[in-house]
C-alpha cells in the first residue's frame, strides 16, 4: 500500500516525551512535535493523561508562567483527540506503576496502534499488549517521520 494510502496512526505518548517534545524540542523530541503538527500520527488523550501534562508542566522546576503553559498546551491538545474510558475501564496487563495504567487503558480504548515510551519498564510488557509499545527513535522510524 503506498505511504499516502496508509491509515494514520493512533498514538499513545507518555507524559515525560510530550513534556520533553514541548518544552526541549530537538532531537527525536523535536521529530515527535513535528510529527503530530504534521499530521503523520493522531496522538490519543483521555481526561487523566491530560490532567498529568497540565499538572506537569506547572512543576516550579520548569519556571513556566501560566500563559506559557497554555501556549504549549495549544501546540499540543488540538492536534490530538480525546478519548473517554469506560468505565469500568478496559483490562490491561498487570503492572507495577499504577501512575502508568491511564496510558495503557487509554491504548486500549483508543485502538491505538503504538504507545510510544521511555518507560523500560513498560516495554516489557510489549509482548502481551494489543499495541507495539516503542521508543521513541523506534516509532519515528516505523511511521517514516525519522
Amino acid at each position: 500500500m503506498p505511504a499516502s494510502s496508509r491509515p494514520t496512526p493512533r498514538v499513545v505518548l507518555d507524559t515525560n516525551l510530550v513534556l520533553s517534545a514541548l518544552v526541549f524540542g530537538g532531537g527525536t523530541h523535536g521529530a515527535l512535535r513535528q510529527g503530530w503538527q504534521q499530521g503523520r500520527f493522531i496522538p490519543l488523550v483521555s481526561s487523566v493523561t491530560t490532567a498529568e501534562l497540565i499538572r506537569v508542566l506547572a512543576y516550579p522546576k520548569f519556571k513556566l508562567t501560566p500563559a506559557e503553559q497554555e501556549e504549549l498546551l495549544a501546540d499540543y491538545l488540538p492536534w490530538c483527540t480525546s478519548v473517554r474510558i469506560p468505565d469500568p475501564p478496559p483490562a490491561t496487563p498487570k503492572y507495577r506503576d499504577p501512575y502508568d495504567q491511564p496510558f495503557l487503558q487509554l491504548a486500549v480504548a483508543g485502538k491505538a496502534s503504538f504507545l510510544v515510551t521511555g518507560d523500560a519498564d513498560l516495554h516489557e510488557l510489549a509482548d502481551e499488549f494489543g499495541c507495539a509499545i516503542v521508543s521513541a527513535a523506534g516509532f519515528l522510524e516505523a511511521v517514516g517521520a525519522a
